[in-house]
């Protein structure tokens, strides 16, 4: 299969992409910014958040591979609290995936969009199947980018025949997802200061969330590939998750007995935008994609801990500033 992966360059993009690629499929990345852990990826450096005047062939500026079989479309700001702070941003979201669905209608293209648990809100009822969501409960302006997103997919659905799948993501962490400088993730963050022996703060005692390690989300996804490519399975939005809950005191408490040090923890109330309650009902993932999550939290810490270890120690130590 010939596949595009917008937001190449990120994490689940890739870890996507070298999946595929270690399958024998061919994949083409867009992104705003060069990938800095991996070069097999052809990646077409554009920002998708422009104005485009013609999607025919070519997605930006630049002609694109013909005979594309998916576009994935995972390219976004995905900071919650930074979109409260500057929710143009999220505007920015429901523009790249408007010209992502140009190019997809424009080509005859299906294409698979990377929601999030955000659309659900901050669950007062615990329901999290897909069709129970609750778009009263819109918690900042990420989740709404992310309920215009849907909205976008389905109205394209009815209008002009895209086939798609939604893939709503919950905390995805693992592998290639230690830039806290670009963007500051709970996981990363935690270990980083953990490690060094910083304090940390945990934005809400009771926060429970539901955290995917990066192959799972993979492997649900090349599913999805392979199911939508296949002319099956089209116009469904699925949880794709783990589907256990655990508070972020818990995984500080999993990072720091990984780093082998007890950790110093103060508790501040959850900040304004995020939410504090959610466990993914997994149940259609199961039935539609034979989904079957194999890393829990516990295991997935401790196999992100030793790969970013790894790897900041690899790197050069920070110079001191004149």
């Amino acid at each position: 299969m010939r596949i595009l992966i917008t937001g190449s360059s990120g994490q689940i993009g890739t870890n996507l992409g070298l999946y595929l690629l270690e399958r024998g499929h061919e994949v083409f990345g867009v992104d705003v910014r060069p990938n800095t852990w991996t070069d097999a990826i052809p990646t077409l450096l554009q920002d998708l958040a422009g104005s485009f005047a013609d999607f025919r062939g070519g997605l930006g500026h630049v002609p694109y591979p013909p005979n594309l079989d998916v576009v994935v479309h995972l390219a976004a700001h995905a900071k919650v609290h930074e979109l409260v702070e500057q929710p143009a941003r999220a505007l920015e979201n429901v523009v790249m995936t408007f010209n992502v669905l140009e190019f997809c209608r424009h080509n005859g293209l299906p294409v698979i969009f990377s929601s999030s648990r955000e659309v659900y809100g901050d669950i007062r009822r615990y329901i999290t199947e897909e069709s129970y969501a609750d778009f009263a409960y819109t918690e900042s302006p990420y989740s709404a980018g992310k309920i215009a997103g849907e909205a976008l997919i389905y109205s394209y659905a009815q209008c002009y025949g895209l086939r798609y799948l939604v893939f709503r993501f919950s905390n995805v962490y693992g592998r290639y997802d230690v830039d806290i400088e670009r963007m500051e993730r709970v996981i990363p963050l935690f270990m980083r200061k953990i490690g060094r022996g910083e304090p940390i703060t945990v934005y809400g005692e009771q926060k429970v969330l539901d955290f995917t390690y990066v192959d799972d989300c993979v492997a649900g996804v090349a599913r999805g590939i392979e199911l939508l490519a296949g002319g099956r399975a089209a116009n469904q939005t699925i949880n794709l998750a783990y589907g256990q809950g655990n508070s972020l005191v818990t995984l500080a408490e999993y990072i720091a007995a990984e780093l082998g040090v007890s950790p110093q923890i103060t508790v501040a109330p959850s900040r304004v935008g995020e939410v504090t309650h959610y466990v993914a009902n997994i149940g259609k993932a199961r039935a539609l994609l034979d989904y079957t999550p194999q890393v829990p939290l516990r295991e997935g810490i401790r196999r992100a801990v030793a790969w970013a270890t790894e790897y900041w120690a690899g790197q050069p130590a920070p110079q001191p500033e004149p």
